[in-house]
């Protein structure tokens, strides 16, 4: 599991977390796609959260088959060593899309975007 900012839990976005069932009326609870549908207020809102979490958990594949310290990691990437533990600790919230793209750029990556229907 992982943890915001704020201390609340955010949930993963795959394995025993993937559909979540929730609502007030526990003897019909209600379903979710995904964590993301769970969590995010809008289709738009997941859909980011979405993205982001795919990018951050490459970035962080990345990161450990060079075998960095997490100091190593930021110099590379032109960030700083907390900005670093907060990708590695999965923490979606903290990043942009805007920001993530420049952490892969730096570390010799090109982002490709796919669309696909919903």
């Amino acid at each position: 599991m992982l943890q915001d900012p704020s201390g609340e839990e955010e949930l993963a976005a795959e394995g025993p977390y993937s559909s979540i069932h929730t609502g007030h009326d526990m003897s019909k609870p209600e379903s979710y796609a995904s964590v993301w549908d769970a969590i995010a207020d809008t289709p738009e809102q997941a859909a980011n959260l979405r993205a982001r979490a795919e990018l951050m958990q490459k970035i962080a594949a990345l990161l450990k088959q060079h075998g960095w310290t997490q100091g190593e990691a930021a110099r590379c990437c032109g960030v700083t060593q907390p900005r670093i533990n907060d990708l590695l600790r999965g923490r979606v919230s903290r990043f942009s899309l805007d920001a993530l793209v420049n952490i892969a750029t730096a570390l010799g990556c090109r982002v490709r975007v796919d669309l696909e229907a919903a």
